[in-house]
C-alpha cells in the first residue's frame, strides 16, 4: 500500500437517524391488560455502539412481580426491506432473539415472530419525543401464556 492511499471509512446509513429519538434513559411503567395496578416497571437506556451503525438497548424490567427481565439489543438497519432488524440477548432465552424494527416518524412496530414467541408491539412516541406509549400484543393465533398482552409507557429522564 502506498504512503498516498487513504483509507475510507464506512458510514452509517442516514436512515439510522430515525433512532436518534430513542437516546438517553427512560423510565417505564405498565401493566398487563386486565391488570389495575401498573404491576410492570423499570429503566430502559439507548446508546450508540461506536461507529454509528448499530444502537444498544438495554433493559431492565419488574415484569407484574413474576420475574426481573435483563436484556441487551443490538438494532441496526437493512436498506433491502428499509427495517432494523434487531438481536435480543435476554436473561430469559438462552438463544439470541431475532426482532424486526419499523419506524415511521412518531410511529414505532417492533415484530418478534421466533420459536414460542409471537408478538407485535405498537408504540408512539409524543411530547416533542420526551414520551413513549405503546402496547405488545400476541399476534393471531399466538400462545397467550407466552406472549403476554401488556401495555408500557415511559418518559425520558436524560
Amino acid at each position: 500500500m502506498s504512503e498516498n492511499t487513504q483509507i475510507q471509512p464506512l458510514t452509517p446509513d442516514p436512515a439510522l437517524k430515525a433512532l436518534d429519538k430513542f437516546i438517553g434513559s427512560w423510565e417505564m411503567r405498565g401493566g398487563l391488560v386486565g391488570a389495575e395496578e401498573q404491576n410492570i416497571h423499570g429503566k430502559v437506556e439507548f446508546r450508540w455502539m461506536p461507529g454509528g451503525f448499530f444502537l444498544e438497548q438495554h433493559i431492565s424490567l419488574d415484569f407484574a412481580g413474576m420475574v426481573q427481565i435483563d436484556s441487551t439489543e443490538i438494532i441496526g438497519y437493512d436498506p433491502e426491506t428499509g427495517t432494523y432488524p434487531s438481536t435480543v440477548y435476554s436473561n430469559m432465552s438462552p438463544q439470541p432473539l431475532p426482532y424486526l424494527w419499523r419506524v415511521d416518524g412518531d410511529e414505532v412496530t417492533i415484530t418478534v415472530n421466533y420459536g414460542p414467541l409471537d408478538a407485535t408491539f405498537t408504540g408512539r412516541f409524543t411530547d416533542g419525543g420526551n414520551s413513549f406509549g405503546g402496547s405488545w400484543r400476541p399476534n393471531p393465533g399466538a400462545d397467550e401464556t407466552v406472549n403476554v398482552a401488556y401495555d408500557v409507557a415511559g418518559g425520558r429522564v436524560s
